[in-house]
């Protein structure tokens, strides 16, 4: 099939996955005792149990955030007790970013409480769905590794009238 003839199919795609994104993101669950967590703290902190020993900086770069509120965030998960500074041997005024086990435990429970909606919507599905679904994995995925790297300009590979990479 022509590219141009999927156009209309990929732009609804790219639109239905935006609304579930943004639907999923919106609902940013409160954590019992914690209190709500802004959606800047809770990606900082994935970003550094992901990568830990990152610089301030260097964090700020791979969330595509400022600086001055990549510190502003980090400052409030430091107090929570979510994240430590740990001062670099080599150079006392750089500090490597390090969660703590009770980030870690903060952004397992947070993960758990995002999930539990997904998963029962997932749930609500009848066979036919789950399955396209299911068989879908593999380009969300193709999806998503294309948007972490920053290689928006990639094409993704091409896709037939039902949605499926063709060889």
């Amino acid at each position: 099939m022509d590219d141009d003839e999927n156009a209309p199919l990929r732009d609804d795609v790219a639109v239905a996955l935006r609304e579930l994104a943004w639907t999923i993101h919106r609902k940013a669950p409160d954590r019992a005792g914690v209190g709500p967590i802004p959606t800047t703290e809770i990606a900082l902190l994935k970003q550094i149990i992901d990568t830990p020993g990152l610089t301030v900086g260097e964090l700020a770069q791979s969330l595509g955030l400022r600086q001055p509120n990549v510190s502003a965030a980090l400052r409030a998960l430091v107090q929570r007790g979510f994240a430590l500074r740990q001062q670099a041997a080599h150079d006392r005024r750089s500090a490597h970013i390090v969660a703590t086990d009770a980030g870690i435990a903060e952004h397992q429970a947070v993960s758990a409480a995002w999930a539990a909606p997904v998963h029962h919507a997932i749930s609500t599905l009848d066979a036919s769905d789950f399955a396209a679904l299911a068989h879908a994995r593999g380009a969300l995925e193709t999806i998503l590794r294309t948007l972490r790297s920053g290689d928006q300009q990639s094409p993704l590979p091409a896709m037939d009238a039902a949605g499926l990479r063709s060889k």
